[in-house]
C-alpha cells in the first residue's frame, strides 16, 4: 500500500502548480491524486483534487474536461445525507463549474450554478465567498448593477479582516470590484481596483492571476480610467502595454482563456498604429479561441463560436 503521505504530496504539488505555477503541469500530479486518494478510500481527499484538477483544466482552457471533472463532485454534495466535506467540494466545484460558463458568455447558466453553490453553503466561509462573487460577475455579465453590487457586498463581507488571510479571495474580490465599477462608469476607481489586485498578486507569487488582473487593468485603461499617481512604472498607464504584457504572461503560463480576449483586444488597439503586430495579434487571439473551442461539447461549441465577438475575431 502506498504511504498516505504520498497523496498529501500530490495535492500540495498540484495546489501550487495550479496556482503558482503553470495549470498544465497541475494535471498530470492531481489526476494520480484522484486515482490514490480512491485506491485508498480517502473520499475528501479525492473530492479536494477533483476539485483542484477542475480549477486547473479550467485555467487551462480545457473546458470540457472541466466540466466532466467537477459536475460528478456537485453531484455528490447535492446528495441526501451529504457529509460535510463533500458539501464544501461540492459547492467549490459548482462555483468553478460557474466560472466555466461565465468565461463562455453564458451568463445565465452561469448564475444557476452560482446559486446552487451557494445553496450547498452555510453562507459562510471560502466557498460561499465563490459563490457570491461569482453572483456578483454574473451580473456583470447579464447588465444588472444593482444585483451586482448587492453580491459584490455580500462578498467583501465575508473576506476574514486579516490582511494576510485569503490572498486569491483578496484578489478575485479586487478584479469583479473594478468590473462592477467599470459597469457603473466609475473607469479611474476600476483602474485602482485592478491595479491592486495585480500588485496582491504579484505579491503572493500567483503569475496566472497577475496576467487576469493586467486584463482587467487593461480594459479600464482602453474604457479611459487613469492610473493613480505614483503607480508601478511598468504600468505607464498605457493600455497597449498593459495587455501586451497580460497576453505574454498568459502565453507563457498556458492560460488560453486570458490569451484570447487580452490578444484580441491589444490587435484592435494597435491597428492603425502598428498593422504588422496587429494582425500577431489577432492570429493569436483567433488560434485561442478555436483551441479552446476543440475541447467543448458540440452545442456548447458552436455557441460559443456563434458569440458576436468571437465570430467576428474569426472571420477579421
Amino acid at each position: 500500500m502506498t504511504d498516505p503521505e504520498d497523496l498529501a504530496s500530490l495535492l500540495a504539488s498540484g495546489e501550487q502548480a495550479a496556482f503558482h505555477g503553470k495549470p498544465a503541469a497541475a494535471v498530470g500530479v492531481l489526476e494520480k491524486a484522484v486515482v490514490l486518494a480512491q485506491s485508498q478510500g480517502r473520499s475528501a481527499e479525492m473530492a479536494a483534487a477533483g476539485w483542484l484538477l477542475g480549477v486547473a483544466l479550467g485555467a487551462g482552457g480545457r473546458y470540457g474536461g472541466a466540466l466532466t471533472v467537477l459536475s460528478p463532485l456537485v453531484e455528490t454534495g447535492r446528495a441526501e445525507g451529504a457529509a460535510a466535506e463533500h458539501r464544501l467540494f461540492a459547492a467549490l466545484a459548482a462555483a468553478t463549474v460557474a466560472s466555466v460558463h461565465r468565461q463562455l458568455g453564458r451568463h445565465a447558466i452561469a448564475r444557476a450554478s452560482d446559486l446552487e453553490a451557494l445553496e450547498l453553503t452555510d453562507g459562510t466561509g471560502e466557498a460561499a465567498f465563490d459563490a457570491q462573487l461569482g453572483l456578483a460577475s454574473d451580473a456583470v455579465g447579464l447588465e444588472e448593477p444593482d444585483e451586482a453590487s448587492s453580491r459584490l457586498a455580500a462578498a467583501r463581507v465575508l473576506v476574514p479582516a486579516r490582511a494576510d488571510e485569503w490572498w486569491r479571495q483578496r484578489v478575485r474580490l479586487g478584479w469583479v470590484s473594478a468590473e462592477v465599477q467599470m459597469l457603473e462608469g466609475q473607469v479611474d476607481e476600476a483602474v485602482a481596483s485592478a491595479l491592486a489586485a495585480v500588485e496582491r498578486a504579484e505579491h503572493a507569487r500567483a503569475p496566472r492571476h497577475v496576467a487576469k488582473g493586467l486584463l482587467i487593468l487593461g480594459i479600464a485603461q482602453v474604457s479611459g480610467g487613469q492610473l493613480p499617481e505614483g503607480s508601478d512604472s511598468s504600468l505607464s498607464g498605457d493600455a497597449a502595454a498593459t495587455l501586451r504584457r497580460a497576453a505574454t504572461l498568459a502565453e507563457s503560463l498556458g492560460t488560453v482563456p486570458l490569451v484570447w480576449p487580452a490578444r484580441a483586444l491589444l490587435g484592435a488597439l494597435v491597428a492603425e498604429d502598428d498593422p504588422a503586430e496587429s494582425a500577431r495579434s489577432l492570429a493569436a487571439a483567433r488560434t485561442a479561441v478555436l483551441a479552446l473551442a476543440a475541447d467543448l461539447p458540440p452545442g456548447v461549441r458552436a455557441e460559443w463560436l456563434a458569440r458576436p465577438g468571437v465570430a467576428a475575431l474569426l472571420e477579421s
